[in-house]
């Protein structure tokens, strides 16, 4: 068994049975990833288009692949056909965008809501309000090639574990109010993601149904 292997499984006998890994594969070489894959991982997540497009033909067609970083709408398209989550829907536009495409590919493409939680302004997302909004509009009504799963979050990068668990706290929040107000007869929306490498202990004590773990599973990041 390969070091990333003994990691996985680590990670796997820490997790509750109903919590979805996403092995968070960014940066790391198709060799690399395969080493997750052959252990039995199946569902990762790259916060690139270019990455995804590059690796999405080299790898496994069991694979679930997960786009959790901040997407453009001209780069949908790319990944539109068979991209299987989208965690990081962060505006109107890009929901629209979604939509238009995934019809085009003939098929429905979940996504996740992506809420600014965190206490610092670096993060992408939406507000209640504009959440709101968006839900309401007449457009959304009218989007037959996206379903929206659930929520997403970043809590802020720091050591102060209890604020890491209110912002935690307050996803839920958010997930309970939208599932009360836009989404009671839907079981689908049921996804809090949320928590990473330092903190999905937390996440997951406060919630979360699928944590997105990279380093503690691959080690170090590399950067480029």
């Amino acid at each position: 068994m390969s070091p990333i292997q003994q990691r996985l499984k680590n990670v796997q006998s820490q997790l509750p049975e109903h919590i979805q890994l996403v092995a968070v594969s960014k940066t790391k070489p198709i060799s690399i990833i395969l080493h997750a894959y052959h252990a039995g991982q199946r569902v990762f997540g790259e916060n690139k288009v270019q990455e995804l497009q590059a690796k999405y033909p080299e790898m496994p067609k069991d694979i679930q692949w997960h786009m959790i970083g901040h997407l453009q709408t001209n780069k949908v398209k790319y990944i539109a056909p068979w991209i299987d989550m989208i965690h990081s829907v962060d505006r109107m536009k890009l929901l629209r965008a979604i939509n238009k495409e995934a019809a085009k590919a003939e098929r429905t493409i979940d996504c996740l809501l992506q809420f600014h939680i965190a206490e610092e302004d670096t993060k992408f997302g939406l507000d209640m309000q504009e959440a709101e909004q968006m839900l309401e509009s007449e457009s959304f009504q009218g989007f037959e090639n996206v379903r929206i799963r659930g929520v997403m979050g970043m809590a802020t990068f720091t050591e102060d574990m209890d604020q890491v668990s209110r912002e935690f706290k307050h996803l839920k929040s958010i997930f309970e109010q939208l599932k009360t107000r836009f989404f009671s007869d839907n079981d689908a929306f049921s996804e809090i993601s949320m928590g990473m490498s330092g903190d999905y202990k937390i996440a997951i004590e406060e919630g979360a149904t699928i944590v997105r773990i990279g380093s503690t599973i691959f080690g170090a990041r590399d950067t480029h």
